[in-house]
């Protein structure tokens, strides 16, 4: 099989800790190469990895002809002009979320060369139960589709975390905020129409803490979700139709290496007890779009998300947060 080359900017603890390691199970992916602004941190990191070469620059990586793509975990804020200097040095990029600080930062991406796959990190998408999930909506398993309620929170008061700053694109929608929103289109095969939300923010940090929002997607459907930064540990998806109710337990943090479960409820029992277990089998999402990515690259798939996809993800955060504002539905 085929290897693609694979270079990893900076040693971000979500790379080291869960991507990468699931990239290294790729059949498809070679991960030949990571780069700090410190070399002794990049060394650090590819000894723990088993990565061969160790760049002590972002620019030494995006040098390397060798390299074919570019994993960018770097903060928010450096997410855009990393990821077109890349692409314009003839790299694929696949690109943490959020993409962007907001629209118009996401719309200079139009600069990247159109031949370079560009690409949002939203690993859930090729995830088997988010798949079957959206299977078991289009069958009409669930009857028409009416309501999505997502609800996902963890608790990180640490003031020098990046996810508490605001310069660096921190709090609740823009971290975590972004699964629902981008769940909610994924399972419903549909944009929002509109958005209106309900915000509270950290007094000292700045960042929404607490981020509560309802998108309009027409038709009568409609998403609900709630994200927080200060709050107990928590995740889970209700998908409601008018024949059934489907929940992914663990819609985001799936375990790496692990089966997952869905429940589908036909409502036989007010406590839900009386719900379909359907088990996914074991894996690790991070590999499976790694795998998917590479698959692209070599030109054996064609990807159907890229620059278009993560400027809309962007104008409907950037409507949730104008609405913040106004106090009104606010249209991406």
């Amino acid at each position: 099989m085929a290897r693609v080359k694979w270079g990893v900017l900076g040693a971000a603890k979500i790379g080291i800790d869960r991507v990468i390691p699931g990239m290294l199970k790729a059949a498809n992916v070679e991960v030949a190469a990571i780069a700090s602004r410190d070399p002794a941190k990049a060394r650090a990191a590819a000894d723990r990895l088993g990565i061969a070469t160790a760049y002590g620059s972002y620019e030494d990586l995006l040098g390397d002809p060798d390299i074919q793509v570019i994993y960018n975990p770097l903060p928010n804020n450096l997410h855009v002009e990393w990821t077109v200097r890349a692409a314009q040095a003839g790299k694929h990029v696949l690109c943490e979320k959020p993409m962007a600080m907001n629209a118009a930062d996401a719309e200079r991406l139009r600069a990247c060369p159109t031949d370079r796959l560009v690409m949002e990190a939203f690993m859930v998408r090729f995830h088997p139960q988010w798949i079957r999930a959206r299977e078991h909506v289009r069958s009409g398993r669930l009857g028409e589709v009416r309501a999505l309620q997502m609800l996902f929170a963890y608790n990180n008061p640490d003031p020098a975390n990046i996810r508490n700053r605001m310069e660096t694109g921190g709090g609740a929608l823009m971290d975590i905020g972004c699964y629902a929103m981008v769940g909610g289109r994924f399972l419903l095969d549909a944009d929002p129409l509109r958005a209106v939300a309900l915000i509270d923010r950290d007094p000292v940090f700045g960042t929404d803490r607490l981020s509560s929002a309802i998108l309009d997607f027409g038709g009568g459907r409609q998403m609900t979700f709630a994200v927080s930064t200060q709050a107990t540990r928590y995740q889970r998806l209700q998908v409601l139709g008018t024949q059934a109710r489907l929940e992914i337990v663990i819609p985001v943090n799936a375990p790496q290496g692990e089966a997952t479960r869905i429940l589908i409820d036909d409502g036989g029992t007010p406590d839900g007890s009386g719900a379909e277990v359907e088990t996914l089998p074991a894996s690790d999402q991070y590999t499976l779009q790694a795998e998917a990515f590479s698959r692209a690259v070599l030109g054996e798939e064609t990807l159907p998300w890229g620059i278009e996809d993560s400027i809309l993800n962007m104008r409907i955060l950037d409507a949730l947060f104008r609405s913040e504002s106004s106090g009104r539905w606010e249209a991406p």
